[in-house]
């Protein structure tokens, strides 16, 4: 079992002087939610393990999923702003799969821009003062811009979700833009006669043809889907694959995903981008531009703060807001706004979310080194 950072008091204290109430969060969790709305990168690096009766469990691996369970649980009001600090277990190449974890999830506020402004601020002023010597870096995206822009360019549901998925992973990314780039192609492993239907979006026809193939391997009575949703699903499948993005179009998702700017010119940038792209995306930019007015009000140094248009971070439930600060390389903090998570966790009405973490093992790095190599 790890020793708790010499230094952890003092962020819970820090973390008080903000509003946030401290709350204890079990070290087994449930892994379904984890498993469902974390994403990859977190999913396959999860400890898991199994109760007696078969439920799966696994060792904590983050807390912002658990305190929102732990918020819906105790059916406590909104606004409510939690502090959490503790161990976190997830593989890593490393072998250091357990290390500790702070922060602050602000569940309920409907002011966004204010929120997500507080966060920023809490999280630099928590890393300011627990290493006062560190060369802060902050990278700042934004889901919600891009989900405008891709869904500006008249792309299917189904793309626009995929690009919205992938959002942060620029692999993945580029691996999508290469599909959309690509001339129409038809669903593998169809004949003529299932390709002509599917070519004229005849889902009854299509649905009746699979019915009888169906019957007549004697495959119906065994199928685990009907029919009429094989029909949908291979419809939805040729969508996806006829999907083309036009060179003009693919430019100008490639020219919004290469925006790099200092968050003081981050606004003007993307109205530039916006006008000379003709694209419709004020209503995400109105939002955009209230957090910017929020961070200035409440003090927040731009000057050391960039936007990046593809940046994101590797959790599927995110939603509007990421940041991330570093300093020598070393990412010392990050968070993020998620909308949807606490409705998705059995939440009855919409509550709006940010929060971050801390890395504490990277902060003791980050003070040693700032004191010759010696812990204060």
């Amino acid at each position: 079992m790890l020793n708790q950072p010499e230094f952890a008091d003092d962020i819970l204290a820090l973390f008080a002087q903000r509003n946030a109430r401290s709350v204890d969060i079990p070290v087994i969790q449930p892994a379904d939610p984890f498993l469902d709305m974390a994403g990859e990168e977190l999913r396959r690096r999860i400890f898991l393990t199994e109760s007696e009766t078969g439920i799966s469990l696994c060792l904590r691996p983050e807390f912002t999923i658990p305190v929102c369970l732990h918020h819906i649980d105790t059916a406590s009001g909104t606004p409510q702003r939690y502090a959490y600090l503790g161990q976190v277990f997830r593989q890593r190449r490393d072998g250091e799969n357990e290390f500790y974890q702070a922060g602050i999830e602000d569940l309920g506020n409907d002011d966004v821009a204010a929120a997500d402004a507080a966060a920023i601020r809490d999280a630099s002023d928590t890393l300011t003062s627990l290493v006062p010597d560190a060369n802060l870096q902050t990278t700042l995206g934004d889901q919600t811009v891009f989900e405008a822009v891709v869904a500006a360019l008249g792309l299917p549901d189904g793309w626009q979700t995929r690009l919205v998925r992938a959002f942060g992973d620029a692999a993945q990314i580029d691996g999508l833009l290469q599909n959309l780039s690509q001339p129409a192609a038809r669903v593998p492993g169809l004949d003529d006669a299932a390709s002509a239907l599917l070519a004229k979006g005849d889902e009854d026809g299509l649905s009746a043809l699979v019915d009888g193939r169906m019957k007549d391997t004697g495959y119906l009575t065994n199928a685990s889907r009907t029919p009429s949703e094989i029909a949908r699903r291979l419809i939805q499948k040729a969508q996806l694959s006829s999907a083309h993005l036009d060179p003009k179009a693919l430019d100008i998702l490639k020219t919004f995903l290469a925006l790099d700017a200092p968050m003081a010119d981050a606004s003007g940038a993307l109205a530039a981008f916006a006008r000379i792209a003709d694209l419709d995306i004020a209503a995400a930019l109105d939002t955009f531009n209230a957090r910017v007015s929020a961070l200035e009000e409440n003090g927040f140094d731009l000057s050391a703060t960039r936007y990046r248009a593809a940046f994101g971070r590797p959790l599927d439930y995110y939603t509007g807001l990421v940041f991330e600060m570093s300093a020598q390389g070393a990412v010392l903090a990050g968070g993020g706004r998620f909308d949807r998570l606490l409705t998705l966790l059995g939440a009855q009405t919409n509550i709006p979310a940010v929060g971050f973490s801390l890395w504490l093992d990277r902060i003791a790095t980050a003070r040693s080194a700032a004191n010759g190599g010696a812990t204060r």
